[in-house]
């Protein structure tokens, strides 16, 4: 087995293990989509028209929960020393931890987000869309989200500085996937997917060194 590819099974593993992190995000998705229905009320055209946002806003939110500990577990007990010394480049660890981040969370948002389309009245033509933006959009919160967490990875219980830090920095992606979702069902073009998918591609492409870089101050530090 490559060092990558046990990393990655290892985060996974972890992510099911740990409080069922993974699971919790998606009945914290689930629950907020839930939730917005019964303050706006039965206005099912209006329901109808924000359901791309809202679901988006709350992807992002649960997208949050388990970010804190992608690095925090590792520095506590040592092991990300070890990591970072190991034969693998730091770059190609952080690649597998957000790899693992967006299985363990940004992929079961996506699959359970048609169910939940259904409690906005999602038109039709909207479900589609919804996934394929999540599909798209999702990683570039793991991407941004593993920078964050790597920035704050020495500050003790730094959940909150966390989500100041993550929270602007997706917002273009919230931006782009609810307006997909919006087009889709208006069918006004798919400009929006191509903004989402640029922001998500730079978000990955990037993430892996910027993320590595602030792992290695925090661990020199």
């Amino acid at each position: 087995m490559s060092p990558m590819r046990a990393v990655l099974r290892r985060d996974i593993a972890l992510a099911f293990r740990s409080g069922g992190g993974a699971f919790l995000a998606t009945a914290f998705f689930a629950t907020v989509a839930a939730l917005v229905p019964l303050g706006v009320g039965a206005d099912l055209p209006l329901l109808g028209r924000i359901a791309g946002g809202v679901l988006w806003v709350a992807a992002a939110l649960s997208a949050l929960l388990s970010l804190d500990r992608l690095f925090q577990a590792d520095f506590e007990d040592g092991s990300l020393d070890i990591i970072a010394l190991a034969p693998l480049s730091l770059e190609a660890t952080v690649t597998a931890k957000m790899l693992a981040h967006w299985i363990t969370t940004g992929l079961p948002l996506t699959l359970v987000s048609p169910v939940l389309g259904l409690l906005f009245n999602l038109p039709v033509e909207g479900y589609g869309a919804l996934v394929l933006s999540l599909a798209i959009g999702t990683p570039a919160l793991s991407a941004i989200g593993t920078i964050g967490a790597a920035l704050t990875l020495s500050v003790r219980r730094g959940g909150l500085i966390l989500a100041l830090i993550v929270l602007p920095l997706i917002t273009p992606a919230i931006i782009f996937g609810s307006g997909a979702v919006l087009a889709a069902v208006q069918d006004t073009g798919t400009a929006a997917f191509l903004f989402l998918g640029a922001f998500s591609l730079g978000a990955v492409a990037l993430s892996p060194f910027a993320a590595a870089a602030a792992v290695r101050l925090n661990l020199a530090g």
